[in-house]
């Protein structure tokens, strides 16, 4: 399965080595267009960031939940018997 990966991101970045290519050598870009070019592949890569930073986050967050949960478990199970051990008294 990383094989076809491999093949596909070789095969993309190939496709657009050539498109470059094929679009310098007709005219191409000017320098506005590869300034531009150059703005949003660093607006992409800092969205990803922010993409990997929020997911790292939420990570964070689920595994605080699952503790906070562990713990009022914990607590129900503690004030069931707690419960269940008043009722055996005599009144």
């Amino acid at each position: 399965m990383k094989m076809v990966s491999k093949m596909k991101s070789v095969v993309v970045i190939g496709g657009i080595a050539a498109m470059t290519v094929f679009l310098s050598a007709c005219g191409g870009l000017s320098e506005a267009q590869i300034a531009e070019l150059n703005a949003l592949k660093s607006e992409v890569q800092s969205l990803e960031n922010e993409a990997n930073s929020l997911k790292e986050e939420r990570a964070r967050l689920e595994k605080q939940i699952e503790e906070q949960n562990r713990k009022l478990a914990e607590c129900q199970k503690q004030k069931d018997e707690t419960r269940a051990n008043l009722e055996k008294l005599p009144k």
